[in-house]
């Protein structure tokens, strides 16, 4: 049993595993996803728990953690407003702001507090001993809207600090509370100084300001977390144009009369009427007539499929030619692409967020930092070097400490790879994704679209009696009033070829069989080989389709007056890139496995011509997610290649998820890397730009660690005795700054990065 709840308050990776870390202790329940991005909460329960008594206690729970919960309303979720998507561009739109603001606070206060220092011209109102209070109440006044825009580090470290799982947020709440909590203490200082005309104290405090340091630990923290999440992907506009892809209305026959009502209002067991070009708008089975159904969108076959009385239709595909009245079976949540829809939400909620190595190492090292802060400053202040010496101590301990750099580590070389993608014509949309890319050891490939180029192409013309160029002309004569794909492939290779095409004066089509036309008042026929047989029509055993239907080719064959002049070939051609990037692919170690919808002749024609050992065919959209799934509970690390509807769950379910440009927007929006120039050679430079974007992040948490680990025996006033060096807040912060500035230098060496 699973319920789901939605959970308000989430900011970071931080909060959802709070979330899950306090509902996973409630008695009943054996799993629980947290869903950052969503804001939404699945727990799996025992099934002997009472539903209602659960549900109290888990929102409880999460309303305790200091989040908000309640239970998931359908109703409320399906409203445009409440998508995912909205809510993330929402998040971002807030972040830019804080950013921004933040920036436009912390120029004027690093100005007023260190331009005397560079001999910068400051107002005569903030100069000499004199005028501290105003320099002191400046900084204080530039300083608190940046901490008030940027309050939910405190919120959110304070709160997991007494809950003794301290994190990253913990240390910039402390590192920058403190660095403010001193300033503020030495207003006081200063104003005592000024009072009793003791001008060492005033001198002494007002060089011991450290409100710069408070704002840009937030500020750069923020800068951060806003690349961050600009580069995460937006996975839930993937179900939102889903949900769009079905017709909104449905003719149906109520009363013996056609009446077009809301598609929601469609029950099971009304006949439906669907026209040439309209999509089908629910689940069920043909009751009357004929026709050719486009299922591409749904199951990534590259041909339509007909339909007779008795075959199943289903929602959101297109009816191509023929009108015909089917029973519905399957309405609403039931239907085969609202199951897509949920694989979706599921495979989305169920990609937990990947566990940084910046998250691992300040797992340990933030509570070891705050332990070395408090005993130092009790240390010193016990051998009696007075209040201030010490807390001056604990505070530079902790401000060197903060991980203004670490928060930049990974962002940081996540969008200069990203930028560098883009100009490679491959769109990264998660920093998830990069990071998971150097260690993906399988790829598994769609054949329609992604190997192949998605549509037909004449690749075979065999005359018979007749001349090439005549066999064409007649072919693409007969099949111009036809709508069907492959007649457009033939009309196309007649255009490449500058043909001039005949009138035709007759034209009937017979579903499932093929055409008859009268041209010069010589009857012709068209179609496939049961069309030969039904007109007695001899096709010479010379002419052998099956070697052809074996390549992966539809073969469709030509009469004139019952007489067989020719076949012409159509077939879903191999783009010339797959090849070379399939045995790349190859050769880094990465085992390749093709997926397609196709029958199983056509998927081993392709495969065998690229050398793919695994090939999957005949399978259906929960086959692929599944499939996906099987593979990734043996251990792997699973990247999916896709361009259709069909295979949006596996593209989400997959650790990296990879659409091809020209595919559906709903591929490219569950995907977390796009290759816009729909070139599989583009997914080998994901593979390599991956790796060199791990190497760097490494890189950078090296570089992240190196001041602090450095500084902190310094700051910690270890060589003081011996030496008397002691590092100052003020020199803590700027140590701290040079570790972010080596961190972004370090990261802009990826704009380097070639496809070599």
């Amino acid at each position: 049993m699973k319920n789901k709840y939605t959970v308000e308050g989430m900011t970071c990776s931080a909060c959802s595993a709070a979330v899950n870390r306090t509902v996973q202790k409630i008695q009943g329940v054996k799993d629980v996803n947290v869903n950052l991005l969503t804001k939404s909460m699945t727990v799996e329960l025992d099934e002997n728990i009472d539903n209602l008594n659960i549900d109290e206690k888990i929102i409880e729970a999460v309303n305790s953690a200091g989040y908000k919960a309640s239970v998931f309303s359908e109703e409320k979720a399906s409203g445009k407003e409440e998508t995912g998507a909205n809510l993330v561009r929402e998040e971002l739109k807030e972040m830019k702001n804080r950013v921004i603001w933040s920036f436009v606070f912390l120029v004027p206060l690093m100005y007023v507090s260190m331009g005397h220092m560079i001999g910068l011209p400051m107002p005569s109102f903030l100069i000499g001993d004199e005028n501290a209070v105003s320099f002191a109440m400046v900084q204080l006044l530039l300083t608190l809207p940046i901490v008030f825009l940027n309050r939910k580090y405190f919120q959110v470290g304070f709160k997991t600090l007494f809950k003794l799982s301290p994190n990253m947020d913990t240390l910039i709440a402390i590192g920058s509370g403190a660095a403010l909590v001193y300033g503020v203490f030495a207003i006081f200082r200063i104003g005592y100084g000024l009072g009793h005309g003791d001008m060492d104290i005033v001198n002494q405090y007002t060089h011991d300001l450290y409100f710069e340091s408070a704002a840009m630990i937030l500020a750069l923290i923020t800068l951060g977390k806003f690349l961050e999440t600009r580069s995460k992907g937006k996975t839930s506009d993937a179900i939102a144009k889903l949900l769009n892809l079905a017709p909104k209305t449905a003719t149906v026959m109520r009363d013996g009369k056609e009446e077009t009502i809301s598609v929601d209002e469609v029950v099971i067991g009304d006949v439906v009427v669907v026209r040439p070009g309209a999509s089908i708008p629910v689940d069920g089975v043909v009751v009357e007539g004929r026709t050719s159904v486009d299922q591409s969108a749904l199951t990534g076959e590259s041909m339509p499929v007909e339909k007779n009385v008795g075959d199943k239709v289903h929602a959101a595909t297109v009816n191509k030619s023929g009108y015909f009245k089917f029973k519905a079976e399957k309405v609403g949540n039931d239907t085969t692409l609202a199951q897509i829809v949920r694989l979706v939400e599921e495979a989305g909620s169920s990609k937990a967020p990947i566990s940084k190595l910046a998250d691992k190492i300040s797992g340990i090292f933030v509570p070891v930092v705050i332990v070395i802060a408090i005993v130092s400053s009790i240390i010193w202040y016990a051998l009696g070097y007075g209040f201030e010496f010490a807390m001056t101590i604990g505070i530079s301990v902790l401000v060197i400490s903060c991980p203004c750099a670490l928060g930049l580590a990974t962002p940081v070389a996540v969008m200069v790879a990203t930028g560098q993608g883009a100009s490679n014509g491959v769109l990264v949309k998660s920093a998830e994704a990069l990071e998971l890319m150097h260690s993906i050891d399988t790829m598994v490939l769609d054949k329609t679209g992604t190997i192949t180029e998605g549509k037909p192409k004449v690749t075979d013309i065999m005359p018979f009696g007749v001349d090439e160029k005549e066999l064409l002309i007649i072919a693409a004569s007969i099949e111009k009033p036809s709508e069907h794909p492959l007649a457009e492939a033939i009309l196309a290779k007649a255009k490449d070829n500058d043909l001039e095409l005949v009138e035709v004066e007759s034209f009937n089509a017979v579903p499932g069989r093929g055409i008859t036309a009268i041209i010069d008042g010589k009857s012709y026929v068209a179609g496939n080989i049961e069309m030969m047989r039904d007109n007695s029509i001899k096709v010479p055993d010379s002419v052998n389709g099956n070697n052809l239907s074996q390549e992966g080719k539809t073969p469709l064959y030509f009469a004139k007056e019952n007489t067989f002049i020719g076949v012409i070939a159509v077939a879903d051609t191999v783009k010339e890139s797959s090849k070379s990037a399939i045995k790349e692919l190859k050769d880094m170690g990465i085992d390749v496995i093709m997926l397609t919808g196709d029958n199983e002749t056509t998927a081993k024609a392709v495969a065998g011509s690229l050398q793919i050992d695994n090939v999957v065919a005949d399978v259906m959209p929960q086959d692929k997610e599944s499939i996906v799934r099987k593979l990734q509970e043996e251990g792997k690390k699973v990247a999916m290649v896709g361009d259709g509807i069909n295979d949006a769950p596996a593209l989400v379910r997959a650790d990296v998820g990879i659409a091809i440009g020209a595919g559906t927007d709903i591929a490219i929006e569950s995907a977390d890397i796009v290759l816009m120039r729909s070139d599989l050679n583009d997914a080998v430079f994901a593979v390599k730009l991956g790796k060199a974007t791990i190497k760097n992040i490494k890189q950078n948490l090296f570089w992240a660690f190196f001041y602090n680990t450095l500084g902190i025996p310094l700051a910690a006033g270890v060589f003081y005795p011996f030496f008397g060096l002691k590092l100052s807040p003020m020199i803590g912060a700027l140590a701290m700054s040079l570790s972010s500035v080596f961190v972004v230098t370090n990261a802009l060496r990826l704009r380097f990065f070639n496809r070599e």
